[in-house]
């Protein structure tokens, strides 16, 4: 049962995402940018309040990833994305991503906060930020 609404479209949507943000930090990091999108979803929160599916999470804009932004989301989702996608919608959560509403890339190391979030912790070239529990309970 997965833990946000979803179907087989959105699932591979959501695999799409996760290949196109973080292909090069492997399975690991594809899963934690799958927890993000899955909080996003669930969180009701902040930036986040008017997000109800897979499809307004990957499609938001302002606020929404790179990939889709930027026209690197065009490669297809492959059966290993897809079997990461179901992972991360069945519930299962990968620190620091496990809370965390936010990621990016810094050029140096992690800045304690990005945009009032705090950090949870640092995966490869990628930072994940959380926001707090009583901003965002529906991510804890």
């Amino acid at each position: 049962m997965a833990v946000i609404p979803t179907t087989q479209k959105g699932t591979e949507l959501l695999a799409r995402l996760m290949r196109a943000e973080a292909e090069g930090e492997g399975n690991l990091g594809m899963l934690m940018v799958g927890n993000v999108g899955v909080n996003r979803v669930k969180s009701n929160c902040l930036d986040f309040k008017q997000i109800r599916s897979i499809d307004d999470m990957v499609f938001q804009n302002p606020g929404g990833f790179e990939a889709t932004q930027k026209g690197y989301f065009y490669q297809r989702a492959r059966d290993n994305e897809i079997r990461l996608a179901e992972r991360v919608l069945r519930g299962e959560r990968f620190h620091p991503a496990t809370n965390a509403l936010w990621f990016f890339m810094p050029a140096a190391e992690c800045p304690p906060q990005w945009f009032d979030q705090w950090n949870s912790g640092r995966f490869k070239s990628h930072c994940f930020y959380i926001p707090t529990e009583s901003d965002c309970p529906l991510v804890y």
